[in-house]
């Protein structure tokens, strides 16, 4: 006896369901493929108010990252940052503490809502309300600058941005969209539709 059309009516939802199904999970790994999208697997460690310090190779002091949490992935060699906080020095004779700068040496501070460290060349992404302060250097008065993202490579004392850009020094207020610094201690190059006032 040959089968009804109702009684194969609920085998072809099913097949269609089923097709359906597999397009989905082959659309969505072909995205993620291409996207270069990897899940960050499991954590193998959650820590609650971390201070890291970085050394160079004469074991002085480069940096300090406090964080309000910091939870690590070990497959992507990748720390995820609340709260964090990088404090630099100046490269120059090191004072017995990151934190403690003797007189007249030059201090960077930048604070941000979340950052991604990466261990693999030694950068920190920084996002949410980025924050930039600079000390007064070689009679310049002091700068600050504000920005929703910055990525910092620590140990070079370089950093980057592609988003618009706040700076004050002095009387003089400067915007950009985006910027590049081959020096934190240095001079701040501002990208497209760079504007500066002096008041």
């Amino acid at each position: 006896m040959r089968p009804t059309a109702e009684q194969l009516y609920p085998l072809a939802v099913l097949a269609v369901l089923a097709g359906a199904s597999l397009w989905l999970d082959y659309s969505t790994r072909t995205q993620d493929s291409a996207s270069g999208v990897r899940p960050l697997g499991d954590p193998d460690f959650v820590a609650e108010q971390v201070r890291l310090v970085s050394f160079d190779a004469q074991g002085q002091a480069e940096y300090t990252l406090t964080a309000r949490q910091v939870t690590h992935y070990p497959d992507q060699a990748l720390s995820i940052l609340l709260q964090p906080e990088l404090h630099m020095l100046e490269s120059g004779p090191q004072a017995p503490d990151a934190a403690q700068a003797p007189t007249g040496r030059p201090q960077v501070r930048i604070q941000a809502s979340v950052g991604r460290a990466y261990e693999q060349d030694e950068r920190i992404e920084l996002d949410g309300h980025v924050l930039v302060r600079r000390d007064t250097a070689d009679d310049a008065p002091p700068m600050t600058l504000e920005t929703t993202t910055l990525t910092v490579w620590p140990a070079a004392q370089r950093a980057y941005s592609p988003a618009p850009v706040r700076l004050e020094q002095g009387r003089s207020l400067a915007t950009g969209d985006g910027l590049r610094a081959d020096n934190l201690f240095g001079t701040f190059e501002l990208i497209g539709n760079a504007r500066v006032t002096i008041n």
